[in-house]
C-alpha cells in the first residue's frame, strides 16, 4: 500500500527544491516554450515538459516483453525490450527479481492517468509526479517502471535489486531517468523504478558521467 502522507510530502520538497534551484541551472520554466519533437523514434529522444510527442505518435516496433520478465500485455520498440529481457534474465540468475509493470502508454492513457491525478490529488501534485499527455516517456516505448522482489515499485530502491540495477543498467542500454537531487533539471520528482532505454553507448556515458539525459543532450549539442 502506498503511503499518501510520505508522497505527498516528498512531491512538497520537490517545489521547494525547484524553487530553491531552478534559476541558476535550467534554461527555461517548465511547460513553457513547448516544442514538438520532429524525430519521435530517435533512440535518444529528449521527452519532458518542455518537448512534447505527436498526439498520434505510436512507435512501430512496439514488442510484447516476454512474460516471464513483465506483467501481461507490457510493450516495449524491439531493441528495449531485447535488451530489457536480457537484463531482467542476468539478473534472475543472480538472485534478482526485476519485473517491468508499466511500459509503453498512448497518449489518451496518459491523458487519463494525469486526469486522474489531478483530481484525487490536485494539480500541483500532479504536474511533478506525473506528465502531462505528450510529454511521457512512456510514450516512446522506450520507458520501464520496475519492481523488484518486494512486489512494490513504489518502493523499489527498498529492494535488494535496486543497488543491482543502479550499478548494471547502463550495460544493457538503460538510465535510472529521475535521479535524486536533479529534480531541478528533470522536472519530476525522484523516481528509483523508472528507467529509459537510450542504447548500451549513451548509457554507458550518461553513467559514467552522472548526469540526466537533458544534461546529455545538452553536451551532444554543444
Amino acid at each position: 500500500m502506498k503511503n499518501n502522507k510520505l508522497e505527498n510530502f516528498t512531491c512538497i520538497m520537490v517545489i521547494i527544491l525547484i524553487l530553491l534551484f531552478f534559476y541558476d541551472d535550467n534554461d527555461e520554466e517548465f511547460y513553457t516554450n513547448i516544442k514538438e519533437i520532429k524525430e519521435p523514434n530517435n533512440i535518444t529522444v529528449l521527452v519532458n515538459k518542455n518537448n512534447i510527442l505527436p498526439k498520434t505518435y505510436i512507435p512501430n516496433d512496439l514488442r510484447l516483453i516476454n512474460n516471464r520478465y513483465a506483467y501481461s500485455n507490457k510493450y516495449l520498440r524491439e531493441e528495449a525490450a531485447i535488451n530489457f529481457e536480457n537484463l531482467s534474465a542476468d539478473a534472475k540468475v543472480l538472485g534478482y527479481r526485476i519485473i517491468a509493470t508499466s511500459a509503453f502508454r498512448d497518449y489518451e492513457y496518459q491523458e487519463k492517468l494525469f486526469n486522474e491525478y489531478t483530481n484525487s490529488k490536485g494539480l500541483e501534485y500532479a504536474l511533478l509526479c506525473s506528465a502531462k499527455p505528450g510529454h511521457s516517456e512512456h510514450q516512446t516505448g522506450l520507458a520501464v517502471d520496475v519492481e523488484g522482489s518486494n512486489k512494490d515499485y513504489d518502493e523499489f530502491e527498498k529492494s535488494i535489486e535496486f543497488n543491482w540495477m543502479k550499478e548494471n543498467a547502463h550495460k544493457y542500454g538503460f538510465i535510472l531517468r529521475y535521479p535524486k537531487g536533479k529534480e531541478y533539471i528533470t522536472g519530476f520528482k525522484y523516481e528509483p523504478w523508472h528507467y529509459r532505454y537510450v542504447g548500451i553507448k549513451h548509457a554507458t556515458n550518461i553513467y559514467n558521467q552522472n548526469i540526466t539525459l537533458e544534461e546529455y543532450k545538452k553536451r551532444l549539442n554543444n
